[in-house]
Formats: C-alpha cells, structure tokens, sequence
C-alpha cells in the first residue's frame, strides 16, 4: 500500500470541497465549530454506540482528506478509532457558561489532525445540570446546512424513542418539513452554467484582479452571470474599521440568551420584511455601536458581510458535500435609526435574493479548487478583502430533541472565515427560540461577550416600535420603503 492509500480506495473529492480544504491558514481554520448544551447528563458509552450506529453510517467520517498537487481525494482511514475522535473532558473552577466558552474557543483555535478524519466530538460530562456536546468537523466534509442535518440525524424526539419515532428517520414529515422548505426553497437550475463559467475563466487565464470585464466578454450567452462577476470582482474593498486588521490564530466564541421566535416574527409581520431581516438588522445595531464605542467614524458607514446562500438541490437534502455560494450583504451601521437600519437591510437583501451572485461564487470555488495554489490564495485574499464578517443563519426544528436520551437544552455553531476576515455572526433557530453566536479573532474582538450583550437590546428596540407604533414622520417614509422592498419575500 502506498503513502496515500490503493488507488482503489480513493473517491476523488468535489473541487468545491477541495476548495474548502485549501483554504485552512493557521489565521483561518476552515472547522464549523458547534456546541450542544444539554438539560440531562450524556453518558459517554451512549454517545460512542449512538455515533457508530448514525454517524458512522455515513461512509465519509472513516475518511481523510488526502490533499496532493495531483489533486485531492477521500481515503478510507485503515487505522480509524473512535476513541480518537470522541474526547472526554471537563471545565475548570465553576464549570459554567464563561468556563465552557473559554474551551469552545481554544478548540475553534485548534487544527484538527489532517492525517485522520477530519472531525471530533468533545464532551463536557458537567455542565449546568446535564452535558455540553462540542463539535468540529472541516469544511470539507460538507457545509453548515448539511452538517446540521447530519447532526439532526443523531437526534430523536423523546428520550427512549421507539424506532418508528426516529428522528433521523421521520422528522422530514412533521417539523422537517417546513425547515427543509426554508433550507432548500426554490429550485436552482445554473449550476453547471456557473461551474463551467469558473473553469472557463481559469482556463483563459483572466486576471480577475484587474481586468473584470474580461470576465464578461468570456460568458456572452449568460450576460447576467457575467455582470454578477465583473461587479463581484470589483467590489471595493471594505472600510478599514477596528473589524478589520491583521489577524492571530487565536479565537473567541461567545452566545447571547436566546429570543423568543414568536416576539422576532411580529418584528418581521409589523415591518414587512422576514425573519432573517429583522435579525441581521440587530446584528448590524450591535456592531454599529460597538464600532462607537472603539471610537470609529461611522457616519453614512456600511460594512459588507458574506453571507452563504443554500444552493443545495431538494433531492440532495441528506447529502454531505458544500452547494452553497456567497452574497455580499451591505449593512448600514452608519445609519443611526433602528427602524431605518432595518428597512436598509431588508431592501439589500432583496436586492440579493433576485441576483445570480450566489451562482457566481460557488462556480468559482469550484474553479478555485482546481487552480493552482498561489492563484488560489490571491482570489481568497481579493474577496475577503470585501467584507469584514461571515453572517450566516439557520433554521432548526421547532420541537425539543434528544441526543443519545438527553434532552438538547439549547445549541449553537460557527462557521469558519476565509482569508483575512476576522468576524463571524451565526444565528440558529430551535424549541422556538432563536440563538446567536459570535466567532472573532482574539486581535480583532477580544472581548465578543460585550458585542453578543448588544443583539438583544437592538432586537428590543425594534421590538418596542413593532409594538407601540413609534414612528415619526421620517420613519414612517422608510417604512414604506420597506415594506415594498419586502413584500417578495413576506413572512419570513
């Protein structure tokens, strides 16, 4: 047997994925990190005979990622132990939330051993009243909509399910299936137009740095495609802020209290505008006054987040793998009405959902993960240079679940930055509540505890006008702005 394995044994792996796989810097691990707090003790047998049963049931987690000049592919792990894989381990002084978050950021700061599968469970047999669950699994395996059925798939809807009650198998039918509606909404039919679109541009040798409209010439018969990467390629670049900066390999994780969904959909009824507005647009107050505090001139600022955009197939829903592209979000932090904050985002985002860009970047990726590696490394640091965080959201199921007989209290993930981007913003939906996390790169936010305090109070502003009605007259011209800039997409 050779250095990598029989050629028999190798499954050449998506250029998407090894796209993902290239981009790990030690600035920037390309892990998707989560955390799982439980009401009820997890006993590590349990979790060791519920991983091999489910999670082991995916061929691709006894696999490595062999990553070659020749290319990349998966490679069965002769020498697999799930010991290696499943830690246990336990918090330091009172073992509460600041204790468990300290380890979830040193572990989010930790490469995991790329001479094994790429992915570890760690579990915290004390926390609260039950367990903590961390997660970490390289982007390569699949992207956070995959992943988050995949962890979906480990869990049931009562403690001692009976086998007909099996989450993993029947949870499509009921609550599923709404969820699955959000992740994967309307069909996607130019993937391979924009894959072919990537290659086509590598192949030419265009310099997509400098010459953006090269790009359009190549791609004549798709002229909206190819607008959306010339106007792509030639984003400024974001504005210099406290955000954005040289970058250290140490990481911050940080979580709020959870919002009631009830209370964020009024929000989106009262204004016109979704779900995921109202909650990028609290998102957008934190870190505007956050950026005051550090002393910033924020007046008329924006600030762009990337924001991955589902483009997974239905009939793909439980596959691993990533089929996800990226937008480009503006968020108004120089705007200093909440209400006005909102609608701008709302607007954005409409704007986005009727662009192709999500198109354009995931036929890049897929063009990136064939080029060579300095051609690799100057795109990724062209387009991070174009946004200051990673703002992603997922929508969960709505009913409590249970992971090997106990209870998921509350959970949260992060999704990695690529090149120089030092922020990440995630928001997660469960039990009807909505979670939001905070990853940042310890030079650039040392402290996300105080950012992550802020999301609240913006939501409650914005709680408080859906509420009482507490427009003035400007206000009142911006929302009816809004609500023709969300009528498309209303009821979140």
């Amino acid at each position: 047997m050779g250095l990598f394995g029989n050629a028999g044994d190798r499954e050449d792996m998506a250029k998407v994925d090894t796209a993902w796989l290239r981009m790990e810097r030690p600035t920037n691990l390309m892990m998707i990190t989560g955390v799982m707090m439980f009401d009820t003790p997890l006993e590590l047998d349990d979790l060791k005979q519920l991983l091999r049963e489910r999670l082991l049931a995916y061929r691709r987690f006894r696999q490595k990622a062999v990553d070659t000049p020749a290319g990349a592919w998966w490679a069965h792990d002769e020498d697999f132990d799930l010991d290696w894989h499943v830690r246990l381990t336990a918090l330091p002084g009172k073992a509460g939330k600041p204790e468990l978050q300290r380890l979830v950021s040193q572990l989010a700061s930790t490469p995991l051993d790329h001479s094994k599968p790429l992915w570890q469970f760690h579990l915290v047999e004390r926390y609260g009243g039950g367990s903590a669950l961390i997660t970490r699994i390289h982007h390569c395996y699949a992207d956070g909509i995959a992943l988050v059925q995949v962890m979906l798939s480990l869990t049931d809807i009562s403690a001692k399910p009976k086998k007909e009650e099996a989450l993993h198998e029947s949870w499509l039918k009921d609550d599923g299936q709404r969820v699955t509606e959000r992740f994967f909404g309307p069909a996607i039919k130019q993937f391979d137009r924009a894959m072919a679109m990537g290659h086509k541009l590598l192949e030419k040798g265009v310099d997509l740095y400098k010459d953006p409209a090269a790009a359009a010439q190549l791609v004549h018969e798709t002229q909206a495609i190819a607008q959306e990467l010339a106007h792509a390629v030639s984003l400024s670049d974001d504005p210099p802020t406290v955000l954005k900066g040289p970058l250290g390999v140490s990481k911050r994780c940080a979580w709020a209290e959870p919002l009631d969904l009830d209370e964020v959909k009024a929000v989106s009824r009262a204004f016109c505008c979704t779900v995921n507005d109202v909650l990028l647009a609290s998102a957008c107050g934190a870190l505007r006054a956050h950026l005051l505090e550090a002393g910033e001139d924020i007046d008329g600022l924006s600030i762009r987040a990337t924001v991955p955009v589902n483009l997974r197939p239905r009939e793909h829903a439980r596959k691993l793998g990533n089929h996800f592209g990226l937008v480009f979000l503006d968020l108004p932090v120089g705007l200093d009405s909440p209400a006005e904050r909102l609608c701008a985002v709302a607007r954005n985002m409409d704007e986005l959902k009727h662009s192709k860009q999500a198109m354009v970047a995931y036929g890049l990726l897929g063009a990136l993960g064939m080029a060579p590696p300095g051609v690799q490394q100057g795109a990724l640091e062209m387009l991070s240079r174009k946004a200051s965080l990673v703002a992603t959201n997922v929508p969960g199921p709505q009913q409590p679940l249970y992971l090997a007989g106990a209870r998921i209290g509350e959970m949260m993930f992060w999704v990695p930055q690529t090149g120089g981007i030092g922020l990440g913003v995630s928001i997660l939906s469960y039990n009807n509540e909505v979670h939001f996390g905070l990853i940042a790169d310890s030079r650039r936010l040392p402290d996300p505890d105080a950012v992550i305090a802020r999301f609240r109070l913006e939501f409650e502003k914005l709680l408080y006008i859906a509420l009482m009605g507490d427009w003035d007259a400007p206000l009142d011209e911006a929302a009816g702005d809004c609500v023709l800039a969300g009528s498309a997409a209303k009821g979140g």
